[in-house]
């Protein structure tokens, strides 16, 4: 879907480079400029595999299907190979801190005399412009700082951090949106753009109608640890042999579970208790009723009824039994793609599925400038001997 656009990718760590990736995944031509030999710092988190120099398995989670090509940006010599690159692409992606890119000589205003169609995406943590654009920041500061770990874990203990790095994965699907929609802009009216997307912004949007909630009453969310404060009975619960998880939406839910599951039914149609209201302040009679039922049969007696009765719920799973899940085999969320070295290794497969432009078939993760002497031939032209010099100038590094 999107050949023939290219994307120069001055990114690193997560929110830059998954954005890019997806940007990738469906067929853009994604030239990943990073320092010679050490390359993106993401590269070293572990764990990683020892005949893979410097691809360890959270870059290779979010740099595939790019080109890399290894670039001294602080010689005269690599600079200028950067600023022919700009010139023949169509986006441009950088999320480095703020004013690395003005001392370059690479700032928005530069290089867009250089490119006037370009599309210039800066990713921050607190925008470019304001009095925090010099604060350096990381996912975990931005679910501190935008009261996103206030609102979760149990009340009786300091908020919790998602494991995941939920705010650096959002702020990349945020920064894909924003560069797609500019490339629609661009198409009606043939202009690129600056495109700004910060971490601390897209944090406050994660924190969801929580937010809007308080900004109309006042009230500060509590923790609640796996019970949810709108909708009763939602939470974990145990069976026989395992956790699991039901959410009870609506009343809807709630009256099948208790008639159809639970076969109660003067629970399910109790004049108080059929509304979502009355129910949140019955939370712990109900739970304690469903906790004594469920624990009577395993997970393989309530999982059918469950589902035949139409209520939400699912297997409190480990992140193994996830990759491994019935679910995740008939999504084919995990497979194997290619590798110069290993033969194969194994991949998470993209999310978005669109039936007539499909992503394009997955190609693993390229080493520190694997990539460097196609680019410089066909990208920008250059012959034998105009290599030759910027390599003797030191633009790829000693």
């Amino acid at each position: 879907m999107l050949a023939g656009t290219r994307v120069i990718d001055f990114t690193h760590f997560v929110a830059g480079p998954l954005a890019t990736m997806t940007l990738a995944d469906f067929g853009a031509d994604v030239v990943k400029v990073e320092a010679p030999k050490k390359g993106d710092d993401f590269r070293y988190y572990p764990p990683s595999d020892p005949e893979l120099e410097a691809q360890g398995a959270p870059y290779l989670w979010t740099n595939r299907n790019k080109r890399s090509l290894g670039l001294d940006m602080k010689s005269p010599a690599g600079l200028s190979v950067a600023k022919a690159l700009i010139e023949s692409a169509d986006v441009l992606v950088e999320n480095f801190s703020t004013g690395v890119m003005e001392r370059f000589g690479l700032d928005y205003e530069t290089c867009r005399k250089i490119n006037p169609r370009l599309i210039y995406c800066s990713v921050s943590a607190y925008g470019r412009t304001g009095p925090y654009a010099d604060r350096l920041g990381f996912d975990p500061i931005a679910q501190a700082e935008s009261g996103f770990i206030s609102m979760n874990g149990y009340p009786d203990r300091q908020g919790v951090r998602t494991g995941s790095a939920i705010m650096d994965i959002s702020t990349a699907m945020t920064a894909t949106n924003a560069i797609l929609m500019a490339l629609l802009a661009r198409a009606k009216d043939g202009l690129g753009q600056f495109v700004e997307v910060a971490l601390f912004d897209t944090a406050i949007l994660m924190t969801g109608f929580a937010a809007m909630q308080h900004l109309t009453t006042g009230h500060e969310p509590k923790r609640n640890g796996n019970t949810s404060p709108d909708t009763c009975p939602s939470g974990v619960f145990q069976c026989e042999d395992l956790p699991f998880y039901i959410n009870c939406g609506n009343d809807g839910i709630f009256v099948r579970l208790f008639e159809q599951v639970l076969e109660r039914p003067d629970i399910a149609h109790d004049p108080v208790l059929s509304k979502r209201a009355n129910r949140l302040s019955q939370r712990e009679r109900l739970f304690q009723l469903m906790e004594e039922e469920f624990a009577k049969h395993p997970w393989s007696h309530w999982q059918p009824k469950l589902r035949a009765a139409g209520v939400p719920s699912g297997q409190v799973r480990t992140l193994a039994q996830a990759l491994a899940s019935d679910e995740s085999r008939s999504r084919n969320l995990v497979n194997r793609i290619p590798h110069p070295v290993k033969g194969w290794i194994p991949n998470v497969a993209s999310p978005l599925r669109l039936a007539r432009t499909p992503a394009m078939d997955s190609k693993a993760a390229p080493a520190v400038g694997a990539d460097t002497n196609e680019i410089l031939g066909d990208v920008l032209h250059f012959n034998e001997d105009r290599i030759r010099e910027l390599r003797e100038a030191g633009a790829f590094g000693s």
